[in-house]
């Protein structure tokens, strides 16, 4: 989790704050590519696993447009 100084030295943790809307984008993610699979047992734990790592194609290919 994330630990924030608040002014008064307190330690505030943020993971809830992060950690939703990460599990939103992967629940959509893994409806997605579980629609396009075929259906069968280890395509659909395929498309599982891609829910899981298509932020990694996402920034790879702005990347590739950015020429970095």
């Amino acid at each position: 989790m994330v630990e924030h100084v608040h002014k008064m030295g307190r330690m505030h943790k943020a993971g809830p704050v992060v950690g939703f809307p990460v599990l939103l984008a992967y629940i959509g993610a893994a409806i997605y590519f579980v629609q396009q699979s075929n259906g069968g047992f280890w395509e659909v734990i395929l498309a599982l696993l891609q829910a899981i790592v298509w932020p990694v194609y996402v920034v790879y290919h702005v990347l590739v447009v950015l020429g970095a």
